[in-house]
């Protein structure tokens, strides 16, 4: 523990300095919102997923639910150590944000707080992009502003919303496509679909009380992104018979959460599933569209659990934040997931073979627990069968 103890002080220290280069770094990047996502030669793509920072002053803010026997000294420092520990032990392809990044009530510059909190993802050169929680706008920036001081950090792909639609509600609705191998049939077709949506805050309507719900006018932005990434796979070239797999990313879960217990998920369930009070029908949606395996939230700092219904899997991340409520004893923790692309008769790779998810633990060794397959693409043809030929 002594070892440990003194890895993180280091870590922290280091990171302190990482906000005060942010934007200097920022700068010598390359504009990357026009680089598309791709696999590498080694037929992988993997994600990490952190969910519910709560970042807010730096070495000043102090940690909610932490044992002194976690962490001697616990500030939003020790968030940045773990998000830097995590880069280093997955090596991730990507990085995704799933809203609370901030906690705007405890922020004095929200504009400062959100450099310090995407400061690792930044300094990693790793490709990134994040989703707004229901406390990201409660310090100095509006909603809208929160998220245009986030797309206008030149690492990040993030987006403020789609350019080919008008009206759509909330900040932050977008896709992002990642590509075959360079030099196969498959490198200039999406063959893995990243979504992301503004889940919003807090119910507009008087008559409603509770939190926000994806809307109807995103939801038929992503039905129209759907349906065009589906046929633009299934054409030729390398025209394929089943769409490209989806994944969707927002903060506040939905009402369809509720419908596991602890003999159909893998993980923990330990509080309440606080979705909106209304069903605004995403997830029928979803399942509608056809291409989505998964979905994954935050919100819920307590619960960490996936569990698969109607084909989709509903997954939690648990909670990643030091300065956000949490279960003393219990560690903070990150969702990894992994796509993993299949072999061609000629040795090259194809389309996505499998999708599989573990969660690491912000404990001495990053502990790697719930290791679980998602999706994989034989299954699916064998569901596809048994459906046509039998009952």
């Amino acid at each position: 523990m002594g070892h440990f103890l003194t890895t993180v002080v280091v870590v922290v220290v280091v990171a302190a300095l990482l906000p005060i280069l942010v934007l200097a770094a920022a700068k010598q990047h390359r504009d990357d919102k026009t680089t598309r996502l791709r696999f590498g030669g080694g037929g992988q793509f993997k994600i990490l997923q952190v969910a519910d920072m709560h970042y807010a002053n730096g070495k000043t803010t102090a940690c909610l639910d932490v044992l002194p026997a976690q962490m001697a000294t616990c500030s939003d420092l020790n968030t940045t150590a773990f998000i830097q520990r995590m880069i280093q032990a997955e090596k991730p392809n990507f990085i995704v944000f799933t809203g609370d990044n901030i906690y705007g009530f405890d922020a004095t510059d929200g504009a400062k707080s959100l450099d310090a909190a995407f400061a690792p993802a930044i300094s990693s050169n790793i490709p990134w992009a994040a989703v707004l929680g229901n406390h990201d706008q409660e310090s100095d920036l509006t909603r809208e502003g929160v998220m245009k001081h986030i797309v206008g950090y030149k690492s990040t792909l993030s987006q403020l919303n789609p350019s080919d639609q008008d009206v759509i509600d909330g900040f932050g609705n977008y896709n992002l496509e990642v590509g075959g191998v360079q030099g196969t049939g498959f490198e200039n077709k999406s063959v893995l679909n990243l979504y992301f949506l503004d889940s919003g805050d807090y119910s507009t309507v008087p008559s409603i009380r509770g939190y926000g719900w994806i809307k109807l006018s995103q939801q038929y932005w992503f039905r129209q992104t759907s349906a065009k990434l589906k046929k633009a796979y299934m054409k030729k070239p390398q025209a394929q018979k089943t769409p490209a797999p989806g994944l969707v990313y927002f903060h506040i879960p939905l009402p369809e959460f509720a419908r596991f217990d602890s003999s159909n998920f893998t993980g923990v369930r330990q509080e309440g599933i606080s979705s909106a009070s209304v069903n605004s029908g995403f997830f029928t949606t979803m399942v509608e569209a056809g291409d989505v395996k998964a979905a994954f939230t935050g919100h819920d700092h307590l619960n960490d659990f996936c569990g698969k219904l109607t084909g989709i899997n509903l997954c939690y991340a648990g909670g990643f934040g030091y300065h956000a409520y949490g279960k003393a004893g219990w560690d903070r923790r990150a969702r990894v997931v992994e796509a993993t692309l299949e072999k061609t008769e000629t040795g090259g790779w194809g389309a996505v073979k499998s999708i599989k998810t573990w969660k690491r633990l912000d404990d001495q060794h990053l502990s790697t627990i719930d290791s679980q397959v998602l999706w994989t693409k034989s299954s699916a043809g064998a569901r596809r069968k048994k459906h046509i030929g039998g009952p």
